[in-house]
């Protein structure tokens, strides 16, 4: 047999044993299989096992891990919208602050109310009609226990989209017998917070300024009139106490020189002359002063008119009773006593 027959039978031979000399799997892979048996029998028995909620609701480790990067991705992507919808409101200058805080307000609201529906389906595998049998169920409970909650949650929605009060307004608001005035900072879900001229931040539900009385003192139209009420004694002259109150309101800071200041006789009290003067301004944030100033010159101009601002007195009748009066004059002997009865009742009188 020549040398080359001897080389064709033994590429035949080694064809033919080609198959039987390649390993079933290389040694390495067994434990890699192993691994892979043992990570679907942990994912299938443990962390997807689901467990019954209900006839409806089916929940497992696996689900409930999707909800919560659900979630994050709603914050997420809420945060990032509105960075981005901040950014393009800068270059509107002219667009309202209120209404691009509502803007921001309810797009936040509403990617995390997707989020969170989104999350029930795939965590819980609820659907919709499920959802709003629990919601319906739970409103019970909120009707009863949670309705303060409830009603400044709602306050906190017609706050958004009605916008009495809007963020930057200044506001007085009446809370428990006090006066709060201030700056609105935010409008949250269920309270606000106002930041009074002191820097003090006061948190005010929403349901009291949708329900309670309130003085918005932001309007498109900052011209505002500001009263300052006075009583003089009666017997005063009228037309000095009118002079006299007009000089009062003329040269003040923030009080505008047209519409003019005027003064309105508005009353007769139990012991006075009730006056009003009143002025206007285009700066109404700045009332609490401009009253101010306004009364430390009515004092002064007052004792230099001789114009009295009477104070409340008493009178007490007695029945009953004896009461001695001294009538002697310059020293002398004689006493006279009067009686005067005791009368279980007090009246307010004026100086005349």
């Amino acid at each position: 047999m020549s040398a080359l027959n001897r080389v064709a039978l033994s590429f035949v031979w080694l064809w033919q044993a080609q198959p039987q000399q390649l390993p079933a799997a290389p040694p390495t892979d067994a434990p890699a299989a192993e691994k892979v048996d043992w990570f679907a029998r942990v994912w299938n028995d443990y962390v997807n096992r689901p467990f019954h909620v209900g006839d409806t609701l089916r929940v497992s480790f696996a689900t409930l891990g999707f909800a919560l990067v659900i979630i994050l991705g709603a914050l997420i992507l809420s945060r990032s919208l509105r960075r981005f919808l901040e950014a393009r409101f800068a270059a509107h200058k002219r667009l309202d602050a209120g209404l691009q805080y509502t803007i921001l307000r309810l797009t936040h609201y509403l990617i995390v109310a997707l989020g969170l529906l989104f999350a029930l389906k795939v965590g819980f595998n609820a659907d919709l009609t499920s959802l709003a049998v629990v919601f319906t169920a739970l409103s019970v409970g909120i009707g009863f226990g949670l309705q303060y909650i409830a009603g400044d949650i709602a306050s906190g929605f017609i706050l958004l989209f009605e916008r009495p009060v809007r963020v930057g307004d200044f506001i007085t608001v009446g809370i428990d017998s006090k006066t709060i005035e201030g700056k609105v900072k935010s409008i949250n879900l269920r309270t606000t917070l106002v930041m009074t001229n002191d820097r003090v931040a006061v948190i005010v539900p929403n349901s009291k300024l949708v329900s309670d009385n309130l003085v918005n003192w932001s309007n498109p139209d900052q011209r505002s009139r500001v009263s300052i009420p006075i009583g003089v004694a009666y017997g005063s002259d009228t037309e000095l106490v009118m002079r006299t109150l007009l000089r009062a309101g003329e040269g003040v800071e923030y009080v505008l020189a047209e519409p003019k200041p005027s003064v309105q006789l508005t009353g007769f009290g139990d012991y006075t002359l009730d006056f009003r003067l009143l002025v206007w301004t285009d700066r109404p944030r700045r009332h609490p002063k401009i009253k101010s100033d306004i009364n430390f010159r009515i004092n002064r101009l007052f004792k230099e008119a001789g114009i009295e601002i009477p104070s409340p007195q008493r009178e007490v009748l007695l029945r009953g009773g004896r009461l001695s009066v001294d009538t002697r004059d310059g020293g002398g002997d004689a006493q006279h006593r009067f009686d005067y009865g005791v009368e279980d009742r007090e009246e307010d009188f004026s100086r005349r």
